[in-house]
């Protein structure tokens, strides 16, 4: 139960700190931080988050991580589960936090709520196809780092940090295609107060993420085998 707790808190922190620094600070008026310190929120949270919980649940944050980790065959079977529940109940409660201090100013409105889309729904305006493309490429990136940096070859002590400066790489390339999801917590978790358009195209930000997580760690089991 303690790593399910653990998944809980860190999902609950990569949603609060990544998606509220998109909700609160991106556009404050004279000193918004922009999607460039969007990018780095998240990818703060992943490794704050790796160093504080990793060794009690392996830090995943992310369903589609527990399904690459599960390819991979770094991961159990009868944990995968409850850590996808853990993540997606963390990352809800963290969006009502954010729904809830984002609310409190006078001409509030709840907008996009940093939610993933494509089409009109895409701060770009990228199609269906390009997101698709776009976030199964990403995540697949992201396994392929979160597998290869977490290998007993790597230096010890330093996965979080490659696995933070990918995510916020990633961040960086995919916000104007699809306010970059590669988590279906995360995606989840803004999309359920938002409702309308968003539920209808979040079905893309969980098949895309794990379609990619599943790709990227069979690449690294073909490429990093000794």
């Amino acid at each position: 139960m303690k790593k399910y707790m653990a998944e809980f808190v860190g999902t609950f922190w990569l949603v609060l700190g990544g998606c509220g620094s998109a909700v609160l600070a991106a556009g404050f008026p004279g000193m918004g931080i922009g999607f460039v310190g969007v990018s780095l929120a998240f990818g703060l949270t992943v490794l704050t988050m790796a160093y504080a919980i990793g060794p009690i649940s392996g830090c995943h944050l992310n369903p589609a991580v527990s399904v690459g980790l599960f390819v991979a065959g770094r991961f159990n079977r009868q944990d995968l589960l409850p850590y996808i529940v853990a993540q997606v109940l963390g990352g809800i409660v963290a969006g009502g936090i954010l729904y809830l201090i984002a609310s409190g100013k006078a001409d509030f409105s709840l907008g996009g709520f940093a939610s993933n889309g494509y089409g009109e729904h895409s701060p770009g305006g990228y199609s269906l196809a390009s997101a698709l493309i776009c976030e199964i490429v990403m995540t697949a990136i992201f396994l392929f780092v979160i597998v290869g940096a977490t290998s007993p070859r790597a230096s010890a002590g330093f996965a979080p940090i490659a696995i933070g400066l990918c995510l916020t790489l990633i961040h960086l390339i995919s916000i104007p295609v699809t306010n970059t999801s590669v988590n279906p917590a995360r995606s989840t978790a803004v999309a359920v107060f938002v409702g309308d358009w968003a539920l209808a195209q979040l079905w893309l930000f969980w098949v895309a993420p794990i379609l990619g997580a599943t790709l990227g760690a069979l690449a690294y089991r073909f490429i990093g085998k000794e």
